[in-house]
């Protein structure tokens, strides 16, 4: 196999290790492979900010991430976004209600890239960055906001992911793009078609690079789009069941550094 053009990568579960850091094998395979000319390009659940406490681990390796599952493209250098696909306020609003009546005690929070704004009912907190994290004093107020949404979230402690997803698609499919990165009980929604396979194809088609040009590397049922569009596709050993058997190709878990194990066959060791 000649050596791709482009590794796209998630990060939880894939090139993360359950901690949350890079381990030094998987930092020197990134290496190895951008000095031979290859891009990498994060691809991600996590907002901007979140991918923005990576960058300073990575000591000097920077380029762009796909963030929110395709909703954000984020220059890492500059931190600045460079283009985004919002779910529009309404269709946000009457996918909560279309699921609360399915899947009753749901709570809800809404990402604008920059901040996440949550309702009393959401009891999912999250790590990185505290100040961006907004408490509103009820369901309503979350329709207040004033800024483009690119992620409605949806919480339950009755329901894990996969089940969630079931009643979501079952009751308001074709409204919005229904998705899991594997969170306790947590389903995230994007507007229609929002995918990171979709915007990392738009993305490399500026490039003029093709998907049989891409290795891509992921673990859950919100990577599966990028893992069947990119020429080369891994699952993670330690990937959902319905990824693993949805992928022919298999790698190591994360805690094995399973991505830097397929880099180093195709780029070498450094």
């Amino acid at each position: 196999m000649r050596q791709p053009r482009l590794i796209a990568t998630d990060l939880d579960g894939t090139l993360l290790r359950r901690d949350g850091t890079f381990s030094r094998r998987t930092l020197r395979a990134l290496r190895t492979a951008t000095d031979a000319g290859a891009d990498v390009v994060f691809v991600t659940a996590r907002p901007p900010r979140f991918v923005d406490l990576l960058t300073a681990a990575t000591t000097g390796l920077v380029g762009t991430a796909v963030c929110s599952n395709g909703a954000l493209v984020y220059d890492l250098a500059t931190r600045t976004v460079t283009a985004s696909r919002a779910l529009p306020l309404t269709v946000a609003r009457e996918v909560a209600v279309a699921i609360s009546a399915a899947a009753p005690g749901l709570g809800f929070a809404v990402e604008t890239g920059h901040r996440v704004l949550y309702e009393p009912a959401y009891g999912l907190r999250f790590p990185g960055v505290p100040e961006a994290e907004v408490a509103v004093s009820s369901l309503a107020d979350l329709w207040l906001v004033d800024v483009p949404i690119v992620q409605l979230l949806a919480w339950s402690t009755q329901f894990d992911a996969d089940g969630l997803l079931a009643i979501a698609e079952d009751s308001a499919g074709g409204a919005a793009q229904f998705t899991h990165s594997g969170g306790r009980g947590l389903l995230e929604i994007s507007a229609p078609g929002v995918t990171k396979a979709d915007t990392l194809s738009a993305l490399c088609g500026e490039s003029g690079i093709s998907a049989d040009e891409v290795v891509a590397f992921g673990d859950m049922p919100n990577d599966l789009a990028i893992l069947r569009w990119a020429g080369t596709g891994y699952a993670m050993g330690n990937a959902h069941p319905a990824v693993l058997s949805s992928v022919p190709l298999h790698t190591g878990t994360n805690e094995e550094d399973g991505v830097a194990e397929v880099l180093e066959r195709l780029y070498g060791r450094g």
